[in-house]
């Protein structure tokens, strides 16, 4: 098709004219304005297209023509219409067909072509290359843990282990902090280490029957100190009890996260570690610390074998048997750890479960018996445990102390168990809700924990009595914290949510910790009252002493342990013939002149004071050779020693 000045419209000789007409308007507009003014000719341009649109809808139709060829052979020349040079067909008159598929072209003829209409053209698609083949990775990730989003990966747990360092180097500072002479009970305990360790090397007969009267069996915990002491001193065997607490602590860590998760152990651990109980209790020379380790480590076996065959639970017998005869009050928790046995493995086992819990109390049981029947009789067990003598201690009065040295960790225990009843996880893993436990062994996990802090408390109060309360209630609390590290990981909330909630129970716990352990740790200083009585004692002598064992023990390369006596109970023949008991035999005893030294202070045995002070007014036997004061917690106090002239 050839180019054009002119639209094809106009090359018909109707339409020549207006077409022409169009011409001399735009010419003598030129010459009128000065100027080519386009406007005006196309304004000529759709006046006579409009005029000839008018013409055509009064003629008759025909058919519409296809091609300006055929067109032409049929009327000896091109009819008013004609292809586009995009394909289309344009402004046929008599076929009545106007289809445009340019815009352009459409919005130019479209106002005086009665008949047209615009079909949009989609253009082709540009060629594209082809794609190309995804590359395979150079890697695989490996399995996630179901737990992974409560810290449990691979590399979490070296993270958990750092922060489990920290946790311990914070506790050992805590306990180192505190210093002081040997109180009585360490006193007690060490000396009679050297005794029964003297009886079993060499068979040195005992001063007295300790197994008596003591709350352990006087050849395990006792002789273990007294073979320190020789060797390092009182510093060594508290050294001792400090790493007692940090296994107990480690092994704390290590059950909770088998419990339950890395969160969860980092905060039983944190919070158990600045409880006032573990503060003194790893700087205390006692058997104490060594009974909560040998209770931790059976409870670690206990839920690490809870997939294994029911008889490899045994393996905690022997550190429960264990914690029994080192301190006779841990037989509390042994019911604990029979039914920790069964709920740890009901999840795996079913009813199967009650099987394995059988099988570690028949295995403790069988132990206890084999070591009593080797050990001989334990008058101890019934004098200080399972018949101790009543004491007049309110029942409020040990409740609001205990609620002091562990109501926040029991709170958060509480918590935890409520928690965990009601879901077992966090919102961080809810594609896993359906694989975990059912909620009556949650319950059961968690009331079974977290009661056991009520043990020790309820037990005193039946008793009337606080002594060793203050050391006691970190037993139960042991148990409990794993629910209390699950309560603080649940306050904290998932992917740390309220870490400054945490933070705080942590704070808080601490602070009452170090306060009430430093309360709890003030002994007498006894230092200056044993340089004294170095110069006056020797190996004849009868002394009277009030928490006898501390000068006994300090002073026993120079006395032996029956030349002490304690200001707890006495009978005594005086030289007028007659049996006194109680009060009055201290009182006859000082009258007649009986004890070479005399040390009271009067804190402990405030009765005994009164009545040793009434046997030495006007009495020409004793005169006061030296006092020394101290300073605890409860004031300023002061030993005196009278001396025999």
């Amino acid at each position: 098709m050839s180019d054009r000045t002119t639209p094809t419209w106009a090359d018909d000789s109707e339409l020549h004219d207006e077409y022409a007409y169009g011409q001399q308007y735009s010419q003598a507009d030129q010459q009128q304005y000065g100027h080519t003014d386009d406007s005006g000719r196309r304004a000529a341009q759709r006046e006579s297209l409009r005029q000839y649109a008018q013409q055509a809808q009064s003629r008759p139709q025909v058919q519409p023509a296809h091609s300006p060829d055929q067109d032409q052979d049929q009327a000896g020349g091109y009819q008013p219409g004609y292809f586009t040079e995009t394909g289309s067909w344009r402004f046929d008159v008599h076929g009545r067909t106007s289809s445009y598929t340019d815009q352009q072209a459409y919005d130019t003829f479209a106002p005086f072509d009665p008949y047209a209409s615009y079909t949009a053209v989609e253009p082709e698609p540009a060629p594209t290359a082809a794609e190309p083949e995804p590359q395979k990775p150079g890697y695989t990730l490996p399995p996630v843990a179901e737990s992974s989003w409560a810290v449990d990966t691979r590399r979490s747990k070296l993270l958990g282990r750092g922060v489990l360092l920290c946790i311990l180097l914070v506790q050992a500072g805590l306990s180192l902090r505190l210093t002081g002479t040997a109180f009585q009970d360490e006193a007690l305990y060490i000396a009679s280490g050297h005794y029964e360790l003297a009886n079993l090397l060499h068979g040195t007969k005992l001063p007295v029957d300790f197994a008596a009267y003591f709350s352990g069996h006087p050849k395990l915990y006792p002789v273990l100190a007294g073979a320190v002491d020789s060797q390092f001193g009182l510093a060594g065997v508290r050294v001792v009890s400090l790493l007692f607490m940090l296994g107990a602590t480690t092994l704390l860590y290590s059950l909770t996260r088998r419990l339950f998760n890395l969160r969860a152990a980092l905060g039983a651990a944190a919070l158990f570690s600045v409880l006032q109980s573990t503060m003194v209790l790893g700087n205390f020379a006692t058997y104490d610390a060594a009974a909560i380790f040998l209770l931790g480590l059976s409870a670690w076996a206990v839920v690490r074998t809870d997939r294994m065959k029911a008889m490899a639970v045994l393996l905690a017998a022997p550190p429960a048997a264990l914690a029994f005869g080192v301190k006779y009050a841990s037989g509390l928790y042994l019911p604990t750890l029979v039914v920790l046995a069964v709920i740890t493995a009901h999840r795996h086992r079913g009813v199967r479960a009650l099987g394995r819990g059988v099988v570690l109390g028949t295995g403790i049981v069988v132990l206890l018996g084999i070591g009593y029947y080797f050990s001989g009789p334990l008058g101890g067990i019934s004098s200080t445990t399972t018949d101790r003598a009543k004491g007049t201690d309110a029942a409020a009065t040990m409740l609001q102390h205990s609620a002091e040295w562990g109501g926040l960790v029991f709170l958060a225990a509480l918590g935890g168990t409520i928690a965990y009843v009601l879901r077992a996880r966090m919102g961080e893993m809810p594609w896993i809700g359906g694989e975990t436990s059912g909620r009556w062994r949650r319950a059961a996990l968690g009331l079974l924990l977290t009661g056991t802090a009520l043990l020790a408390p309820a037990y005193q109060i039946h008793l009337h009595t606080e002594i060793s309360l203050y050391k006691h209630v970190g037993f139960g609390l042991f148990f409990a914290a794993p629910l209390a590290g699950l309560g603080m990981a649940r306050l904290v909330g998932p992917h740390f949510r309220h870490p400054q909630l945490g933070i705080l129970l942590y704070v808080v716990t601490l602070v009452f910790g170090m306060v009430q352990a430093q309360r709890a740790y003030s002994f007498p200083d006894s230092t200056q009252m044993t340089s004294y009585l170095r110069t006056v004692v020797d190996k004849k002598g009868t002394y009277l002493a009030e928490e006898q064992e501390v000068p006994a023990y300090y002073l026993r390369d120079k006395t032996n342990w029956t030349q002490w006596q304690n200001t707890y109970f006495m009978d005594y023949r005086g030289k007028d013939g007659k049996q006194y008991t109680g009060p009055d035999a201290f009182r006859q005893a000082v009258r007649d002149g009986k004890f070479d030294v005399i040390v009271m202070h009067g804190d402990v045995s405030p009765v005994t004071y009164e009545a040793v002070k009434e046997g030495l007014k006007n009495n020409s036997h004793y005169r006061l050779a030296a006092v020394f004061p101290y300073t605890t917690s409860s004031g300023e106090h002061a030993y005196r020693i009278w001396v025999k002239r």
